[in-house]
């Protein structure tokens, strides 16, 4: 899948949570721009990197809010307090999240589903969100999950690499994945090249033949000279959301002598009516348009997936930078040792400090725009610390070397915790969890049978402005204010959703799983730290091909304008 992550290159699948912004400011007004290829939070005249506006995005692709309503809700509904992320507004937009706490307190099943397109080295702190996130929503929710590798993919998209080569990466990014913790009773873990068929490709095959080119050029921007496998591939991405496409992981074999082959099992209704929660960056929402759009027209109809939109983290240079694979100094790498951490931070990290002592002793600094800052909101598990920690330099009693101390000190322990883990997960360990198996879980220990649905209204925009920093502009750039009274509209209940863990960091012990961390420390891989909108109203048939080939136009130009 394209990583729920942000763009890592020009024609590459997205890399989640990564930052990209124009690398070369020319002078006029540029507006933010993003898709599942890549990001830009735009300029003002004077050519000065703007920061995002995640209000403005929300409104545009009309997603709900995360606001302390819902944050109460899912609070008392599993008993645990919000991840961190979600806490401080880095997780800031859903789909139909509330609909998934619906089921949850019902008692019943839903899967979680997230990814990565696999790439040769290491991965960077952007990469690891959507992991780190997903394995804290696994352990409050005690829900089946399953993590894709579009080994196939990154083939179709990167024109340099072999299928050999792509499947190494796919072994080798497993093992990362396996870092983070993920319960093995209730895991699996896919390489698209080695795993798809079955139920799953005649998911694919049904859900391609729904679309019309014109929708799925639209929405992902295909040209004439698009390769056929690329044109082909959002159907396997989309179906990954759909339960019915791992029978085995759900039901008993019917042939006792067979546990692995989908192609035993018959096609279910009651599998595919289980809905599925996508932890994603907003940049992936755009990948899952269609599938909402065209889930309920399946033979046997699934729900829209849910999604949680999480913010970008931003690269080393802060505004105007970008964190790419190939540039060792845009990021903090999964790989680097301690010293090259502290050499990255103190060198290359944007500060928003004073340009003299005496000047940030006067005027104090800006955490809105301070890198070692920001990171220390994704990474740093106490919140009070953190806010300690955001007065003292906002009034200049912290000093930018200062933040970035306490900012190397918890960057070296989360890779280190990370690079501890990776070692331990062994070959045995890595072909269980990629083996199709039937999963086990609990869920809810305690569902409510009276449970009645009241409706959530969503938050207004100045609402959520209360949660998490703000967006602001860099230095001398000027932003302009969200819009106001921009209630978050949702999507009508009959409606299908879609893909890239949290701050909360449960600090109680769990049961060790091996090769693994047995407990989340106090900010490692188990305590801190890839996808969808509306696109359109649906191709209903028409009653003349030229009817249909108009709305089909008309659904095309609407997705490319973002509505």
């Amino acid at each position: 899948m394209a990583d729920l992550t942000g763009a890592d290159g020009p024609g590459e699948p997205p890399a989640i949570t990564i930052a990209s912004h124009s690398a070369t400011a020319t002078k006029g007004a540029v507006e933010q721009s993003i898709d599942p290829w890549s990001v830009s939070a735009g300029q003002d005249e004077q050519g000065n990197a703007l920061s995002f506006d995640y209000v403005a995005i929300s409104k545009k692709w009309n997603t709900s809010l995360i606001d302390s309503a819902l944050l109460q809700r899912f609070e008392k509904l599993t008993g645990h307090k919000p991840h961190r992320w979600l806490r401080r507004g880095l997780f800031f937009s859903h789909r139909d999240l509330e609909k998934i706490l619906d089921t949850y307190e019902k008692g019943e099943t839903f899967l979680l589903y997230t990814g990565r397109g696999p790439s040769g080295g290491s991965m960077h702190i952007g990469h690891t969100i959507p992991f780190e996130f997903t394995t804290w929503l696994q352990d409050v929710f005690d829900m089946p999950l399953v993590i894709m590798l579009t080994d196939d993919e990154k083939f179709l998209f990167k024109d340099s690499l072999t299928v050999e080569e792509c499947l190494k990466f796919s072994d080798d990014n497993a093992r990362d994945i396996l870092a983070f913790g993920f319960d093995e009773k209730k895991t699996f873990v896919f390489s698209d090249f080695r795993y798809m068929g079955g139920h799953f490709y005649q998911n694919a095959i049904e859900f391609s033949k729904l679309l019309p080119w014109n929708q799925v050029r639209g929405a992902f921007g295909f040209d004439n000279s698009t390769n056929i496998g690329r044109v082909f591939f959002p159907a396997i991405q989309c179906v990954a959301a759909f339960a019915s496409s791992y029978p085995e992981l759900f039901l008993k074999p019917p042939n006792a002598s067979d546990h692995t082959s989908s192609n035993t099992y018959p096609r279910s209704k009651d599998l595919a009516s289980i809905p599925c929660l996508i932890p994603c960056a907003i940049d992936q929402d755009p990948y899952f348009r269609l599938l909402r759009d065209n889930s309920h027209r399946m033979k046997n109809p699934s729900p829209k997936p849910a999604l949680l939109h999480s913010k970008f983290v931003t690269a080393l240079q802060g505004p105007g930078g970008k964190m790419s694979t190939s540039d060792a100094n845009s990021a903090v790498f999964m790989s680097d040792t301690p010293k090259e951490i502290k050499n990255k931070i103190n060198k290359h990290a944007f500060s928003g400090g004073g340009a003299t002592l005496e000047e940030h002793r006067e005027k104090g600094g800006r955490t809105d725009v301070d890198v070692p800052y920001q990171y220390l909101t994704y990474f740093l598990e106490d919140d009070a610390e953190l806010a300690q920690l955001k007065s003292a330099y906002e009034k200049g009693e912290l000093l930018t070397g200062e933040m970035k101390k306490k900012c190397i000190e918890v960057m070296q322990a989360y890779v280190e915790t990370f690079q501890a883990a990776r070692k331990g997960v062994s070959d045995a360990q890595l072909k269980t969890y990629m083996t199709p198996r039937k999963l086990s879980w609990k869920g809810n220990p305690h569902p409510n049978p009276d449970f009645k649905r009241t409706p959530h209204k969503p938050p207004t925009a100045e609402a959520a402005q209360t949660r998490g920093p703000k967006a602001q502009p860099a230095p001398g750039s000027t932003l302009a204010p969200p819009v106001s009274g921009a209630d978050a509209d949702t999507e009508s209940e009959d409606e299908p959703d879609g893909f890239d863990d949290s701050g909360l960091g449960i600090t109680q012990s769990h049961p060790q799983r091996p090769g693994l961390a047995p407990k989340r420390p106090t900010y490692g891989i188990r305590g801190l730290s890839s996808y969808s909108s509306q696109v359109g109203e649906m191709l209903y048939p028409t009653r003349s091909r030229e009817e249909r080939e108009q709305r089909e136009k008309d659904y095309a130009d609407d997705i490319t304008k973002g509505f």
